[in-house]
């Protein structure tokens, strides 16, 4: 969800600075086929320019007009925006779909100093979850990795952050929408083989920061992995220089032990939300049982998919990748 700050929350605070009105729109709750998900967002300065989206039709246009009631009378809005099969596609509501919209004023200082605070959390790769109250309008900011007070509100966003996944809840009587902005998903490819190619960029768009391990310089090069970082070292210094984190995933896919092995080891000593081997049931036998020997148990071992991916009879490397990538997906989304 990091994109939301780079297409709305950044702008905002850029015209904030620069002296102007801004009102943040906020997809809170959808019903059928929305064509934007709940959490996107739309930045609304006061002469009526914006940027982000909150459906694609005409919607927007209503929107914009609340947003500058909004910043006439500093009042929130929570709307509602539903039409019917025959006039959906007229407004860019899909199949009937209905949207909730929350319209925030930033009017405070301290929404001000909430919104630099995502920035910089934005540039450092920092987790964050902003939590709106729907009925006062009011801001808390909360970052998933940090310690201290943990009430219910900071539970939840941690929650969230952890699913990845903006929301409306209700603590003690009261409504609050939980926008997450989680650094981009990191995806470690462990070998600049074949399959490594089409996987690296399926990954890219759906979303994910790519990085390919392979020492073998004839293998990751530039030619073959345009626009993706590609690092030559061995992946236990690559993995230590640049950890693995809870939004990792990694996939080894040299059938090397002395390349897959230590990725593997530093991956289950990591968060890392998936892990996964590329080779038959033979092969994977043999790895659990070196990696065994290194000293892990049958239970952390467990972590590791393998054989990688969802079993579609997948032959081409274009169809593993595919595999590969939706059993990440489906990992992510707990499916």
């Amino acid at each position: 969800m990091s994109d939301l700050f780079v297409h709305a929350f950044v702008p905002a605070l850029e015209w904030l600075q620069s002296g102007n009105k801004v009102a943040l729109a906020t997809v809170t709750q959808t019903w059928g086929s929305a064509p934007r998900p709940v959490g996107s967002i739309m930045a609304v300065r006061d002469d009526g320019v914006f940027v982000g989206s909150v459906s694609g039709g005409c919607v927007e246009g209503a929107v914009i007009g609340e947003a500058q009631n909004a910043l006439a009378d500093g009042q929130i809005r929570n709307l509602e925006f539903g039409v019917s099969n025959e006039t959906a596609w007229d407004v860019g509501l899909a199949c009937g779909g209905t949207i909730a919209v929350h319209v925030a004023p930033v009017t405070s200082d301290e929404q001000r100093n909430i919104l630099d605070a995502l920035a910089r959390a934005t540039e450092t790769h920092r987790a964050a979850v902003l939590a709106s109250d729907l009925e006062n309008g009011a801001w808390r900011l909360f970052y998933p990795d940090a310690a201290g007070a943990d009430d219910g509100l900071a539970a939840a966003a941690r929650e969230a952050a952890r699913h990845d996944q903006s929301g409306t809840i209700a603590i003690e009587d009261r409504k609050w929408f939980l926008t997450v902005a989680n650094p981009p998903l990191d995806f470690v490819l462990i070998g600049a083989v074949h399959i490594a190619q089409p996987l690296a960029e399926m990954a890219k768009l759906a979303g994910y920061s790519v990085r390919v391990i392979d020492p073998r310089t004839q293998f990751a090069t530039e030619a073959r992995f345009p626009s993706v970082t590609f690092v030559t070292e061995w992946a236990d210094e690559a993995l230590a220089r640049t950890p693995l984190t809870a939004r990792s995933a990694v996939v080894a896919l040299t059938h090397d032990p002395k390349l897959d092995d230590p990725a593997l080891e530093a991956a289950l000593r990591s968060p890392a939300f998936y892990i996964g081997a590329l080779g038959s049931k033979k092969t994977h036998a043999r790895r659990l049982e070196r990696l065994g020997e290194a000293g892990f148990s049958p239970e952390i071992l467990q972590r590791i998919k393998g054989p990688v991916g969802l079993d579609i009879g997948a032959r081409s490397p274009a169809e593993i990748a595919i595999s590969i990538l939706a059993e990440i997906i489906s990992t992510l989304h707990g499916k």
